[in-house]
């Protein structure tokens, strides 16, 4: 009687890893914030802060540099502080730019010119306005920006799928649309240094 031989099953595949995702927030720019503006003096004061780079004379933490000498990317935003920033991590590593990072939008309320505040707590009220009212005065929405966040963290998730984690030198406000785009694709937070200058969250899957 012939024998009947029975083929070995398929070997499973191995699991692939994903690297981790480090979201980090630029170093502190070259704009002094111990001022007391209007709206339109506010108005002035972030399109300065948007083309502006660093406060000479930082030292990145010793943490993000170590993480960006061992990441297997790293990218940053177009913003001029954000490049700077990278470029004193990294030296002269080469490293990806996408204006799909730069900072959501910032337009303040419409108040009165005698009402003056500081740029900190202009910034405050002018997100609230923008995430909670929808003021945009024409430039991107809630809506939008929560859009090019979730493709952001797609493009981030691809970078990571080789296994080596991804460094990210962008911005505060857009960093936690990010990590809530992550959170949404199954990411987690694994620990957080909040969002000052030179800070980082790393999630992972």
């Amino acid at each position: 009687m012939a024998s009947v031989l029975t083929a070995k099953p398929p070997a499973a595949p191995a699991t692939s890893r994903s690297g981790a995702i480090i979201l980090a927030r630029h170093g502190e720019p070259a704009l002094s914030r111990k001022v007391r503006l209007n709206a339109d003096e506010y108005r002035e004061f972030w399109a300065s802060y948007e083309v502006l780079g660093l406060k000479p004379g930082q030292t990145p933490p010793q943490s993000l540099l170590r993480l960006v000498g061992e990441c297997g990317a790293l990218v940053a935003s177009t913003r001029l502080r954000s490049i700077e920033s990278a470029q004193a991590l990294a030296g002269e590593r080469v490293f990806e730019r996408h204006e799909m990072l730069i900072e959501a939008p910032l337009p303040p309320p419409r108040w009165p010119k005698w009402l003056r505040m500081s740029p900190k707590m202009w910034g405050f009220w002018s997100r609230v306005w923008w995430w909670y009212l929808n003021h945009h005065e024409g430039q991107e929405t809630r809506r939008q920006a929560e859009t090019r966040a979730d493709e952001a963290a797609a493009m981030l998730i691809r970078l990571a799928e080789g296994g080596e984690d991804v460094v990210v030198l962008a911005h505060g406000f857009f960093n936690f649309m990010i990590g809530r785009a992550l959170k949404a694709r199954g990411w987690r937070l694994e620990w957080s240094e909040g969002y000052k200058y030179w800070s980082m969250r790393r999630f992972v899957r």
